[in-house]
């Protein structure tokens, strides 16, 4: 048998301590090792107890949870699953954790119904399982020694259209991928696993880093250059033809791949229009959203890169894409935006990309 991944519980609220030690103890492959209130005796008790994981409320008191998490990602880097609320500022706060280097998160529950209490706990479960299996220490080193390069030019030949999916480790991957792309991109649609809330601050926060627009995708948005549309939280994002150009189509059709919004839905959408135009990104993630859609993209004739093993946080939807021979192009996170503008630059229907490398 496995050895357990062992878990830390960090939030003020004895209810909610109460709450989540409760809820993983229910799955035999995790063990509670213990609870702190705040994250002074937090830190005594990971020293003494040498954890897995910590699950890290996002509010306290002594020292906020994003505080504490950055002195953890500097003197010990460990996994770290944020337990936020769904608000605004707790969205704010909670991507905020996210860029420093925490793996997840999860939304606390709005009620105490056995229903909802039932979905926390596998999502809880899995997540923390997920989070003790990544490389945090080394990924962020990875991505904090990599040098700003210039961002180069970017001539269009043709309408091509950007359509990328992510989930765990994808608010930082994406940071990583639009920074490396010029204010003249192509049109990006993104379907990024968030709840609502957290994708409309999601995409603010890119619009103030970044060189391009990038905002949250509404109804009949006219896809154009220079700009990223980001999936809402609570609906699928579908690209659509309209006239001579695209536009962006919500709907709250059923789950797809346990997610809406969901990837397959966004890359099977650009299966009615001109796939050869396409070009289709798989990053970090969890599962094998996109898998499905990418591989009827890439025999339909569109462009398909994927991140590799070694750059991704959790190699599971590219994984599940380049084992279904979906992936063209498989790159290291740093090299998918140069790899896009290659793909883009190219005529459609040349032969301007390599062949996949095989995973690491």
């Amino acid at each position: 048998m496995t050895t357990p991944v062992r878990v830390l519980v960090v939030d003020d609220s004895a209810v909610m301590r109460q709450l989540l030690s409760t809820l993983l103890a229910q799955d035999p492959e995790i063990e509670v090792v213990g609870t702190a209130p705040d994250p002074l005796v937090a830190r005594d008790r990971i020293k003494m107890l040498n954890p897995d994981v910590l699950t890290l409320d996002v509010e306290m008191p002594h020292m906020d949870g994003v505080s504490f998490l950055r002195k953890i990602m500097t003197l010990r880097p460990m996994p770290v699953v944020m337990i936020s609320t769904l608000t605004k500022a707790g969205a704010e706060v909670t991507l905020e954790a996210l860029e420093i280097g925490a793996v997840d998160f999860i939304a606390k529950p709005v009620s105490n119904q056995a229903q909802e209490l039932a979905a926390l706990a596998i999502e809880l479960q899995t997540k923390v399982k997920n989070a003790a299996r990544t490389k945090v220490g080394a990924r962020r080193t990875a991505a904090h020694a990599a040098p700003a390069k210039p961002k180069r030019e970017f001539v269009s030949s043709g309408e091509k259209v950007v359509l990328i999916g992510a989930s765990t480790g994808g608010v930082e991957a994406l940071k990583i991928v639009l920074m490396g792309l010029p204010a003249s991109c192509p049109p990006i649609l993104i379907t990024q696993h968030m709840p609502p809330r957290f994708t409309a601050a999601f995409a603010e926060r890119l619009n103030r880093e970044c060189p391009m627009n990038v905002s949250e995708a509404r109804q009949d948005d006219i896809v154009e250059h220079g700009h990223v549309y980001i999936a809402p939280g609570s609906h699928h994002l579908e690209l659509v033809r309209k006239g001579t150009g695209f536009i962006c189509s919500l709907n709250e059709g059923p789950l797809m791949s346990g997610h809406r919004p969901s990837v397959d839905v966004l890359f099977r959408s650009a299966l009615r229009l001109s796939p050869p135009k396409i070009v289709s990104v798989i990053l970090t993630g969890m599962g094998k959203d996109g898998a499905e859609g990418m591989l009827e993209l890439h025999k339909a004739g569109a462009t398909t890169i994927g991140q590799d093993e070694h750059s991704s946080l959790i190699y599971g939807m590219p994984r599940a894409a380049f084992e279904r021979g979906a992936v063209q192009t498989q790159v290291a996170l740093d090299h998918v935006a140069d790899a896009i503008l290659d793909a883009c630059e190219a005529k459609p229907g040349s032969k301007h990309h390599h062949p996949a490398s095989r995973a690491s």
